[in-house]
């Protein structure tokens, strides 16, 4: 049920972005319409990427992808911003934390499993907050860009910045300390495929790997394992 509740969703909010890219067009609105056009690009990548490497993404990840993109779209194009403020702003912010928070989780964990990389517990929380803090300050700077060059209104000064970053932050501390109740209760390979969905990579040298790696490949592997 709440699967269904979630795919439909999920096309509801790609139905509302394509409006505002036709509602963009029909007003003259250009820019929106460009945007709108990378957004609506992007919430299709997770389809994509299942196609491509072979995975099944969970829908609750492809719906916080398209809600993120969507509340900044929106946020835009309808004045939420200033009309909400400073509400709108920071849970928008606090959204898409959480989102690239649980998307640099996913890679991770992928990595751990597929990779020669071996990542123990506190690197993967580290890594987790690090990736989503380093999207937060990229986005900051997109947002000083369209202000100086192309006569936008993102940002609100230094403390709107600095909040905004406060924001991701939260989101980001909320994932990884979600991941870590899991990394604690289950092995690093069952979470991965809890958050990364059903997977059916091959992991690289499988042949030569050592007990330890076919343990944690198999999801044998004792949770306690994890804990360094």
């Amino acid at each position: 049920m709440k699967f269904k509740i979630g795919v439909l969703l999920t096309y509801f909010l790609q139905l509302m972005i394509a409006s505002i890219i036709v509602s963009s067009f029909i007003t003259g609105y250009y820019v929106f319409a460009i945007w709108g056009a990378i957004a609506i690009f992007l919430t299709f990548l997770p389809m994509i990427v299942e196609r491509r490497i072979n995975m099944t993404i969970p829908w609750g990840l492809t719906l916080l992808i398209v809600l993120s993109l969507y509340l900044h779209l929106a946020g835009e194009y309808f004045g939420w911003y200033l009309v909400f403020s400073p509400y709108y702003d920071k849970v928008a912010h606090l959204v898409s934390g959480s989102t690239v928070a649980l998307l640099g989780f996913t890679v991770v964990l992928l990595m751990d499993r597929y990779t020669e990389m071996n990542f123990n517990r506190p690197m993967i929380v580290f890594m987790i907050i690090m990736i989503t803090m380093a999207f937060g300050a990229f986005w900051e700077i997109i947002e000083f860009l369209v202000d100086t060059f192309l006569g936008g209104n993102m940002q609100h000064g230094n403390t709107d910045s600095m909040l905004d970053m406060i924001f991701v932050f939260l989101g980001a501390l909320i994932v990884a300390g979600t991941g870590n109740l899991y990394m604690r209760k289950f092995t690093i390979t069952e979470v991965a495929e809890i958050f990364a969905g059903n997977l059916r990579l091959k992991r690289k040298n499988s042949g030569n790997m050592p007990e330890s790696e076919l343990k944690k490949e198999n999801g044998t592997q004792n949770p306690d394992e994890n804990i360094q």
